[in-house]
């Protein structure tokens, strides 16, 4: 019977406190700026509606030292189990990101090369050194690698990718962008990586569409054997083509992904 009593009161109000980002049994309190939050992003969340821009500011996770148990409210240092209650404030616990979550469904591990918590499960994710993140099995030998790739704004709505709640996806060029965006940028028709201009999906299609538009439109004489110097965004080869209204076509990998970077010489 002690036994049992001993364990509901550890998993005492689990899953019954928190806020929208986890569900914890403690607050912490914000070493930068000492008042009480659920968890670091309900503080930079808040912080980033200062009017002061000097006085935004965001939690360094590893800097929190104090908590405050939800349901004895008693402070304390970080630690598991309440020092006074002992109910357990987090059934996940990292002592070095100070972080709890009782939503055990999400599968916390400690990426030590990331330096943080993910999410998923270790079994389901590899660290790549090159781009500085964890991704996917699916994408260990089968992603391009670009350095530190995860440690940068998405390029659409400019949160920062490396340590984002929200899903992240990895493009043809190894760039990355949050799914949710990434998703609505197809949506809108737009194929290219904001960052780096190539194509992110399969356009053979659209560029054998392109191909027959221009067989079916005849460019005036004066400008019928003129050319234009290009550079391509999906294959970085400059070359020099025929000017044409409706597109340029790379000489070397057929695509139309191109810019120009010499106009023609136009007759007088």
């Amino acid at each position: 019977m002690e036994a049992s009593s001993a364990n509901e009161r550890l998993h005492f109000g689990k899953m019954g406190y928190g806020c929208q980002h986890y569900r914890r049994r403690c607050k912490i309190r914000a070493p930068c700026c000492n008042e009480v939050f659920w968890c670091r992003h309900c503080h930079n969340e808040a912080s980033s509606m200062l009017k002061n821009p000097m006085d935004r500011h965001e939690i360094v996770r590893q800097d929190v030292k104090q908590v405050i148990c939800s349901v004895c409210d008693t402070e304390q240092p970080v630690a598991l189990l309440c020092s006074n209650c002992g109910v357990n404030m987090g059934e996940y616990f990292c002592a070095i990101c100070m972080f709890f979550d009782d939503d055990t469904e999400k599968e916390h591990f400690h990426c030590h090369d990331c330096g943080i918590c993910r999410v998923g499960g270790r079994d389901n994710f590899f660290h790549c050194k090159k781009c500085g993140s964890c991704y996917a099995i699916a994408l260990r030998d089968n992603h391009l690698c670009v350095e530190n790739s995860m440690r940068h704004h998405c390029p659409i709505c400019y949160e920062y990718l490396f340590d984002s709640l929200k899903d992240t996806t990895v493009m043809k060029c190894g760039h990355t962008m949050h799914c949710e965006c990434y998703d609505e940028m197809i949506k809108r028709n737009k194929y290219c990586c904001p960052i780096c201009s190539k194509s992110v999906i399969d356009m053979s299609r659209t560029w054998k569409r392109i191909d027959e538009e221009i067989e079916a439109t005849v460019m005036p004489e004066d400008y019928r054997h003129k050319k234009v110097w290009i550079l391509c965004n999906d294959c970085n080869d400059t070359t020099e083509v025929y000017f044409h209204i409706i597109g340029q076509k790379c000489s070397h990998c057929k695509s139309y992904n191109t810019r120009t970077i010499a106009p023609p010489i136009l007759p007088h």
